[in-house]
């Protein structure tokens, strides 16, 4: 076991029994010299950080050696991180936690910590994330994990407002979803053809940014609004595409949950023409079911309205979707999504309904890498048959489309960038249908720099 010396004046040390040290002796000028393992040491040291004795906290922890990585030196700058935090330096305490979780992120007490200074400092959705991981840890005494309880309905209190940015590039290689080749009917003159329009490569650079806000009616009554953009321009630019939102309405929030009732709206310009506005209502209700799951449900009704094509594609969506969140361990975890909508257009032919599913994993890996992977499914089955070129004739054939996607994203904490990290994201799409004509295959890769939480 490691020892060294520390040189202290006893009365810096009022609560410590010395019995309980490897050995002490008093020097002539009134000084003590204490020799102690280093797991003395450092449990002393935590003790006086927890009783408010921070200058001799202080002097301990400066005196110490270095212990070369392991799990004592690990301990030593938690135990510095606690300190800074304990003197109301939460950034020096944040920063000294996230280098500690990007060695070894399956510290759920170390995630404990840096949520409650993010808390001190109202960074609040990112003392949500952390919070959410750390109830993982299965070491973590009652207490903790109930502490934790308290913190996120404080949380939940408290997230009173949000703004997010992410911006990227992104290479396609078929931004028009488009098959190619050629397809023909037989003639009593011989087969008829005609090209089909080929899959078109392009570069887009995307940026999505917004903002939230809760104005407080009481503790546990909000009014709530949102507004977002998010724009994908390509250098060919009739694949160009804008969205703009916002919803706003009442949210009630409780110990375990809450529930947001709002108006929503939304306007689409796509390769700069305009393209549909929708307005409806939404429905979100979220609930902690335990430590490690939580869960919400979101109900959705749209009014479309086409610039275009409006006497065929004017009509309704409706929706109802689901979302799960497990925290596996203290740094990986899996996000479940299912739902279903319903397209209800003016004419039979385009309305549809529309059943989708996804599966998440994360993980936050040692030298700050993240990783997450996500494939997911949806079906489009349409209503009404149309026609089509099916095996050398014309046909009527009603659509059936099986869409999946996997994607997946990778990051490192130690390229922040005031609050931003590089991410890179790999995803391939593939459809399938009955119309050989709707099947394509699409690879992406999208640089984007994501907020770190």
């Amino acid at each position: 076991m490691k020892k060294f010396f520390v040189i202290l004046f006893i009365t810096l040390l009022p609560n410590l029994s010395w019995a309980d040290l490897s050995s002490s002796k008093t020097n002539a000028d009134g000084t003590t010299e204490i020799t102690m393992t280093a797991v003395d040491a450092l449990k002393i040291v935590a003790a006086m950080i927890d009783n408010g004795e921070l200058t001799g906290a202080e002097q301990i922890l400066t005196k110490m050696p270095s212990f070369g990585g392991g799990p004592l030196e690990l301990e030593r700058w938690f135990l510095l991180g606690r300190l800074s935090a304990a003197r109301a330096d939460y950034k020096t305490a944040i920063d000294i936690f996230r280098t500690i979780l990007d060695a070894q992120p399956d510290l759920a007490r170390v995630r404990f910590e840096l949520a409650v200074c993010y808390m001190k400092t109202s960074q609040w959705y990112r003392a949500d994330y952390q919070l959410r991981l750390a109830m993982a840890g299965d070491d973590l005494p009652e207490n903790v994990r109930q502490m934790m309880n308290y913190y996120r309905y404080v949380v939940r209190q408290n997230k009173n407002w949000n703004i997010w940015f992410n911006f990227g590039a992104a290479p396609d290689n078929n931004v028009n979803n488009a098959t190619g080749g050629s397809e023909c009917i037989i003639t009593i003159f011989g087969p008829l053809c005609r090209n089909l329009i080929e899959p078109e490569s392009a570069v887009g650079f995307n940026v999505a940014f917004g903002g939230d806000y809760e104005f407080r009616l009481s503790d546990q009554w909000r009014w709530k609004s949102d507004a977002g953009v998010y724009a994908n321009i390509y250098n060919l630019h009739d694949y160009d595409d804008l969205y703009l939102y916002a919803s706003t309405g009442p949210r009630y929030i409780w110990s375990h949950g809450d529930i947001w009732l709002a108006a929503v709206a939304s306007r689409r310009w796509y390769g700069w023409r305009e393209y549909n506005w929708s307005a409806g209502a939404r429905l979100s209700m979220n609930y902690d079911l335990s430590r490690k799951l939580s869960g919400g449900v979101t109900l959705q009704y749209l009014s479309n309205n086409y610039d275009y094509y409006g006497q065929y594609l004017n009509g309704n969506t409706y929706s109802a979707n689901i979302h799960m969140f497990y925290s596996i361990t203290s740094n990986i975890y899996s996000i479940l999504r299912g739902g279903i909508s319903r397209e209800d257009t003016v004419s039979p032919t385009y309305s549809y309904w529309m059943p989708n599913v996804s599966i998440g994993i994360g993980a936050e890996l040692p030298y700050g890498f993240n990783v997450y992977f996500s494939p997911s499914v949806y079906w489009q089955l349409y209503d009404a048959p149309q026609w089509s070129v099916q095996n050398g004739t014309f046909t009527q054939v009603t659509e059936r489309d099986f869409t999946q996607r996997y994607a997946l994203s990778l990051s490192n904490n130690k390229f922040d960038i005031l609050g931003f990290v590089p991410t890179i994201i790999f995803s391939y799409t593939r459809r399938d249908s009955n119309m050989w004509q709707r099947e394509y295959d699409r690879w992406a890769v999208e640089f984007t720099m994501a907020r770190r939480f």
